[in-house]
């Protein structure tokens, strides 16, 4: 944990015993009365806390915020896969800082995907902290959910100011290099499932205004899409 995080501050000031974070702080950081941490409270506030005791019950400590830090101007749209895969691609889509999450169902993806467990016991909001975790910063984008790509479009459209770039990561249809253009102020990434967009759903996109764009001539996992097309787009977008 590069910072340890709260979706509300402690009652007390207190961590108890019995929470992980608290476990790491003694533990792992190996912190004493009077050393300090990186803490924040999701979406509200992040700054620097001091150990001011560990006893029986837990850890306590005093806590002075600041404000969190703006998420990138980057909506992630991205086609369900397997549930262990989607893990991965949230947690690192966070650590990247990107400011929305769009996930959809597709032509060629598993139906139930949509409906797993990830989602209906809010699992996902565990990986979410994760990826926010490791970048040492408290934002967390919003998720959406739509079970169609068409839907996904729509929710992308209406959540985009109108100069919004919307790219579409195709190795069929991309025709000029995402490391080669460059790129407006707010972005919207489309990456498909492990077997593609079906043609439908190109033709969706590109109806849509959505720029076909590549990665390279290799065929990557969506994962690998995922991590490697936010950093080239955060590149030419002159943030990273």
């Amino acid at each position: 944990m590069n910072i340890i995080l709260f979706r509300q501050l402690p009652q007390d000031n207190l961590i108890p015993a019995s929470d992980e974070r608290a476990k790491h702080i003694i533990s792992v950081l190996k912190l004493n009365e009077g050393d300090c941490f990186r803490m924040g409270i999701v979406n509200e506030s992040e700054g620097e806390a001091t150990v001011t005791g560990i006893c029986d019950e837990g850890v306590r400590f005093s806590y002075t915020p600041r404000s969190v830090p703006s998420l990138y101007p980057v909506t992630l749209l991205c086609a369900q896969v397997r549930p262990i895969c989607m893990k991965r691609i949230l947690r690192e889509a966070v650590s990247l800082g990107v400011g929305r999450i769009i996930l959809c169902g597709s032509d060629t993806g598993e139906k139930s995907y949509l409906s797993s467990n990830l989602y209906k016991t809010g699992e996902y909001q565990e990986f979410l902290m994760d990826g926010a975790m490791q970048s040492a910063h408290a934002g967390i984008p919003e998720v959406l959910f739509a079970d169609t790509a068409f839907g996904a479009v729509r929710m992308a459209q209406e959540t985009s100011p109108e100069d919004a770039d919307f790219i579409l990561l195709d190795n069929v249809t991309g025709a000029k290099a995402l490391s080669s253009e460059k790129i407006g102020k707010f972005a919207v990434l489309a990456i498909g499932p492990e077997r593609g967009w079906s043609d439908r759903e190109r033709k969706l996109f590109t109806d849509k205004g959505y720029r076909p764009m590549l990665l390279g001539s290799r065929v990557l996992r969506t994962e690998t899409a995922c991590s490697a097309g936010i950093a080239v787009l955060l590149s030419r977008m002159g943030l990273l």
